[in-house]
């Protein structure tokens, strides 16, 4: 595959409009694009899958889904632009700029036939945007055709540096009881208000001990991000809740993070969410290597953002890819068409340096 290829597959994902959910067109478009250039490639719901080569499995995973396009756009979001280098467009940059390079990336691996030594496994998911679904149904598929990952990279726009460790999420709600009644007479009455004890509890979880900083994804934080209480101007409310997003780290637990803001509020903490665990990897892992050793430039870095990583438990895996997590998300998004040039270099050197470590590992 060309470079000129690439960069005509690349403006062809963003002219497809892919919200999360929405994905099937996008998905439709590269099984017949991938098929055309014989290549042996799955629909999975909105998700794809293609397969090259024989020996140990390295997956190139990114997402198909894009969020929708936010106010301030000056641009038309599925019509791309190159102005100077720059591709305009929704998903230009997130993700659909490594989604691109890693199709190149794959079909060029491909091209090497018998002498490739792994098994690529291109996975393209849908959903990602809308808490991953798509990835955390596709592992599971994967594994029972027998393709579980020997070692995986998930493409995100990252300025092609490279992310060994990445914070979970915990999601809580924190729910308060009081007594309703008429405002005007809630003090005489003694009523309980849930707000006042919502907000007594906010207050002391600034207290609680979320365990030591990590050296590289530093401390657990714990943020008040929605809260509701109350139904009318005049009634003291019988209850308030809040959601609280947690970013954990490896350690503590979250089952034990949980059990301390459990232990400082008097309201009922519920949990929301503990599906999405960090995932890190050691700085000196054969991949992290090979990955240092196809681009020497690059650093390596830890997330405080999610990805599909985290459905990789157990499997060595990064997180890197063209462009920059600035502009995703953003009025008029954009990647440079070098990003996704260097992007496809990148992975193809990448998979090829990773051989060596694999073969190790599948003989031991």
């Amino acid at each position: 595959m060309t470079d000129a290829e690439l960069l005509a597959l690349h403006r062809e994902m963003v002219a497809v409009p892919s919200l999360s959910g929405q994905e099937g067109p996008l998905a439709e478009f590269l099984v017949g694009f991938l098929a055309a250039r014989g290549v042996g490639v799955e629909r999975f719901e909105n998700s794809l899958f293609a397969v090259a080569g024989q020996g140990p499995v390295v997956c190139l995973n990114s997402h198909l889904d894009t969020v929708p396009a936010s106010p301030g756009w000056t641009r038309p979001p599925h019509r791309p632009q190159v102005e100077d280098g720059r591709v305009y467009g929704l998903g230009s940059n997130d993700a659909k700029g490594a989604g691109a390079a890693m199709t190149a990336a794959f079909l060029r691996l491909a091209a090497r036939g018998p002498d490739l030594g792994v098994r690529v496994v291109l996975a393209l998911a849908a959903e990602e945007e809308v808490g991953s679904k798509g990835t955390e149904r596709l592992v599971p598929e994967l594994a029972r055709r027998g393709l579980r990952p020997d070692a995986v990279v998930v493409g995100e726009p990252t300025d092609l540096e490279i992310a060994t460790s990445q914070k979970g999420l915990l999601v809580l709600e924190l729910v308060t009881a009081g007594r309703a009644c008429h405002a005007a007479h809630g003090r005489a009455l003694g009523a309980p208000n849930a707000l006042r004890a919502l907000a007594r509890d906010l207050v002391a979880l600034d207290a609680v001990d979320l365990g030591p900083a990590h050296p590289r994804l530093g401390p657990v934080t714990l943020e008040p991000t929605m809260a509701r209480g109350g139904t009318a101007r005049n009634m003291v409310p019988a209850e308030a809740s809040c959601v609280l997003d947690v970013r954990v780290n490896p350690d503590p637990a979250p089952e034990e993070i949980v059990a301390r803001l459990r232990a400082a509020v008097s309201g009922e903490l519920r949990v929301a969410s503990d599906r999405l665990r960090p995932y890190e990897i050691a700085e000196d892992h054969p991949l992290v290597r090979a990955a240092l050793a196809a681009r020497p430039q690059a650093r390596t870095f830890a997330s405080r953002g999610l990805s599909d990583l985290v459905f990789f438990t157990g499997i060595p895996g990064i997180k890197v890819g063209p462009g920059s997590s600035e502009r995703s998300h953003t009025p008029d998004e954009f990647v440079l068409e070098g990003e996704v040039l260097e992007g496809a270099r990148f992975y193809e050197r990448l998979v090829l340096g990773s051989r060596a470590f694999l073969g190790e590992g599948r003989a031991a």
